[in-house]
């Protein structure tokens, strides 16, 4: 449960901040860094890789080519200095190895390439 002062503070920013102008402002930052994601991916990414289009969340969903497991790579992947989450965990059912999840929600759209480019090298 959300603490008493948690939810007393979350009505007055309610009361007194136009929700709507806020959502408005991030709902434009986030389809920039988005967009930042996909455009830099084909790049990063080895060939034969698959990734949907997010039109509402903070993820985007990337599947390796046969043979890559994300969860073996995320190690050399942070050995340069980036990271992204293995997709296997978060499967009902049987887990593709190959799957990840990157986040764009909290980096520039610069961090973004900078990030995709350090990841392509744990492909090489």
């Amino acid at each position: 449960h959300t603490s008493t002062i948690d939810q007393a503070a979350a009505a007055r920013y309610l009361r007194d901040s136009d929700l709507d102008a806020h959502v408005a402002v991030i709902r434009a930052a986030y389809r920039e860094r988005r967009d930042a994601m996909l455009e830099g991916l084909p790049a990063a990414l080895p060939e034969g890789s698959r990734w949907n289009r997010p039109e509402g969340g903070m993820f985007v969903w990337a599947t390796l080519p046969e043979g890559y497991d994300a969860t073996t790579l995320l190690r050399t992947a942070v050995g340069h200095e980036v990271a992204y989450v293995p997709g296997a965990p978060f499967f009902c059912g049987e887990p593709d190895p190959a799957a990840m999840r990157l986040s764009f929600t909290t980096h520039s759209p610069d961090e973004i390439g900078e990030g995709l480019r350090r990841l392509a090298k744990s492909f090489v």
